[in-house]
């Protein structure tokens, strides 16, 4: 179901709740929620979607990867670069890394570790800020 973007910073600034396998529905709304905004919108948390729990979806190349519980485990490279948000008006210097390892939960509820690198470990970043109550 496409859900409405979020804008209430008081929701948007909390910490989110761990996701379980009862939420894996969650998934399937940020995927159409992402698909209807996928002219302006590479990735999207929960929380984006008034859904106060860690579960992040992102464009990786082709795919449209859901991740639940989503923590980066090693970073890499910091660079500076300006980012843009459906949450936020305009755009905001934020620091990020070129390398993160990222460990999730996936739609099936396994446990995965990815390596991403370049725009996948940015919009993943991002995402996961979202996550952790941290606006750009």
């Amino acid at each position: 179901m496409i859900k409405p973007i979020n804008h209430d910073q008081i929701l948007l600034q909390q910490r989110a709740i761990p996701a379980t396998r009862q939420d894996l529905n969650v998934g399937i709304d940020l995927k159409d929620t992402l698909n209807a905004h996928h002219a302006e919108c590479i990735g999207m948390a929960a929380n984006m979607i008034g859904i106060n729990k860690a579960i992040i979806i992102a464009s990786l190349g082709p795919i449209n990867m859901v991740m639940y519980n989503p923590q980066i485990t090693q970073k890499q490279e910091p660079y500076q670069t300006a980012e843009g948000c459906l949450s936020l008006p305009g755009k905001r210097t934020v620091t990020r890394y070129r390398q993160i390892k990222v460990t999730l939960r996936d739609q099936n509820w396994h446990l995965q570790t990815l390596q991403l690198s370049d725009i996948a470990a940015e919009i993943v970043q991002h995402e996961i800020d979202h996550l952790n109550g941290i606006l750009i």
